[in-house]
């Protein structure tokens, strides 16, 4: 096997592809396997009258994104799209799920035809028969092997070496290896299973329970109260899983793993979705305003993904199936109050 190119698809809205891209950058400088060099992708902006391309070639840290941890001198930011995949053996898209569609489009046919691709995002789509993978999207577009990766990741943990678990989603054993290889250190440790739909799923419905549990925070509940969000977002979670994965039996185990019940955890605890849900119970402000001023460019995930599920349960007749989810979708885009949140997790079937 000759050396692997990489290439980060990296909008600099999400400072998880920078804590990605050290550990990557590390791993690629001392094994052979991989080419040396790893493209990462940047939008470009000027930060204090600099390109930021030219700050993290140069200082070899994402100043805005990710201040304070320096990147791998390997990893070298490049502004421009095709340039930046168009040698690449290796994709792995890290980028808010509403821009994959323009950022797929913008790279088709520019790619090498047996790239494999490795998706961070955490999203979902609309299809005609209800819901879309985000990485079934990417296959589509690009005509290439998509695998996943979620687990409980925060970013900053990440970058600073903190110990923590995730979760590759791969159907090829051999893709998986060669993955694992990539991607794992000792404080970075990774499990692969061959549910990469469940691993998937699970990484965009726990962002629209983190909303649930930051309005618990933000009304003043306690820990109860917020342990039965995540206990009863846990179980929609199972059901939507169940009803939608159509490749076969969904195992209870891959919840079990770190993309499931130890993600929904971190992020009902820690994490943009569930920090600018509690402002936003505490304060009144819309969630364009919040996420303008606490977010550093970073786009909210779990109000969109909400707005997604609920428009899928609706084409299915299934809305009253999932009383959490649904509350969700009302509150950040219906109007409805935010104090009857609560009400959900009272009147749910679970209870019933």
């Amino acid at each position: 096997m000759g050396s692997l190119m990489l290439c980060f698809s990296l909008p600099p809205s999400v400072c998880r592809g920078s804590a990605i891209a050290k550990i990557v950058g590390a791993n690629t400088a001392k094994n052979p396997k991989f080419d040396n060099v790893v493209n990462m992708w940047v939008f470009e902006e000027m930060v204090d009258g600099r390109k930021l391309s030219e700050i993290i070639n140069t200082d070899h840290e994402n100043v805005k994104y990710l201040p304070g941890r320096k990147l791998p001198e390997n990893v070298v930011a490049v502004p421009n799209l095709v340039e930046a995949v168009s040698e690449a053996d290796i994709l792995v898209f890290v980028i808010p799920h509403q821009f994959i569609g323009r950022v797929c489009d913008t790279i088709k046919g520019k790619i090498k035809t047996d790239a494999l691709g490795l998706s961070l995002i955490k999203g979902v789509d609309e299809g005609p028969d209800g819901l879309k993978l985000i990485s079934d999207v990417i296959q589509e577009k690009l005509g290439i092997t998509v695998s996943v990766l979620m687990g409980a990741n925060i970013a900053n943990e990440v970058a600073d070496e903190k110990f923590c678990e995730t979760t590759i989603g791969c159907k090829n054993r051999d893709d998986g290896s060669l993955l694992k290889e990539l991607m794992q250190t000792k404080n970075f440790r990774i499990t692969v299973v061959e549910e990469s739909d469940v691993v998937e799923i699970c990484g965009a419905l726990k962002n629209i329970v983190a909303v649930g549990a930051g309005f618990c925070d933000g009304l003043g509940f306690g820990d109860n109260t917020k342990a039965a969000v995540i206990r009863l977002g846990l179980m929609e979670m199972i059901a939507f899983t169940r009803i939608f994965c159509t490749t076969g039996p969904v195992s209870p185990a891959t919840f079990l793993e770190s993309c499931g019940v130890a993600d929904l955890i971190t992020t009902c605890y820690g994490g943009r979705n569930r920090k600018v849900a509690e402002a936003f119970a505490k304060t009144g402000k819309s969630l364009q305003e919040l996420e303008k001023e606490m977010l550093n460019g970073q786009k909210l995930q779990g109000p969109a993904t909400a707005a997604e599920v609920h428009h899928i349960l609706k084409l299915k007749d299934l809305l009253d199936k999932f009383p959490l989810f649904g509350a969700v979708y009302e509150i950040c885009y219906q109007g409805r109050p935010v104090t009857e949140f609560i009400d959900c997790l009272q009147n749910h079937p679970e209870h019933m």
